[in-house]
């Protein structure tokens, strides 16, 4: 975490929170040493942060920081809304935490209508999922790959059960309404596949990275997708 993050992290924390919390507590959370946490501590007073400490308490961050408010439309809202709720529902456990710490964000910096429109919106996800089939590999490692550009040597188990090794570039990971996929070019079928992370009994990386703009292999892959959906 770069300290930018890890102040704006900080600031976060101390907004959420409605009474003192100590630089114990605080640097436990962000992972930092209590000597790091003082640091930050002092560098957001400087910039204006209203940050209230006493020695046995804790922190506060006390009325008076205020940021500039968030301008978006009651469609924009509710597009936000509809889009952090899906993930709410279809996410793993990583991302339904992102998603309920952006709506806290974004809550936090809309003017009075825009929080209104956040708290009724016009839209719904619909009911709850159901639960989704058990995965051998975490899809955090999944997505560390993704973001590596890693090639990475699977163990796969096809629709019936018929097992098979491929050397895959892992693109994206989809979120449908009961499974979960790993978009990637598999090396033994020279063209893009989905597989279903459910299916992947192992996964590890090949040490190799793969070539190419994965923004452009997303385009493609998304573009394989519209011609099949073989997974």
């Amino acid at each position: 975490m770069s300290r930018t993050t890890r102040l704006l992290t900080l600031l976060e924390m101390l907004r959420s929170r409605r009474v003192p919390v100590t630089a114990y507590e605080l640097a436990l959370e962000l992972g930092v040493s209590e000597r790091t946490l003082y640091r930050d501590i002092a560098t957001l007073i400087d910039q204006g942060a209203p940050i209230h400490g006493e020695a046995g308490i804790g922190y506060v961050l006390k009325p008076g920081l205020f940021l500039p408010p968030l301008m978006l439309s009651e469609d924009e809202i509710d597009a936000v809304v509809l889009g952090l709720r899906y993930v709410d529902q279809r996410g793993d456990d990583v991302l339904r935490k992102a998603a309920a710490q952006a709506l806290a964000k974004i809550d936090a910096v809309l003017n009075a209508s825009g929080k209104d429109a956040m708290r009724a919106p016009t839209v719904s996800s619909g009911p709850p999922v159901q639960e989704f089939p058990v995965n051998a590999v975490p899809l955090t490692s999944l997505r560390a790959a993704i973001r590596g550009q890693c090639k990475l040597r699977i163990a796969y188990l096809d629709a019936q059960g018929e097992p098979s090794n491929r050397v895959v570039w892992p693109v994206v990971l989809g979120f449908l309404d009961n499974v979960r996929i790993l978009g990637a070019w598999c090396e033994k079928r020279h063209d893009f596949r989905s597989f279903r992370t459910d299916r992947i009994a192992a996964a590890d990386e090949t040490g190799e990275r793969y070539p190419g703009v994965r923004s452009v292999l997303i385009s493609r892959y998304r573009t394989h997708l519209a011609k099949s959906t073989r997974w």
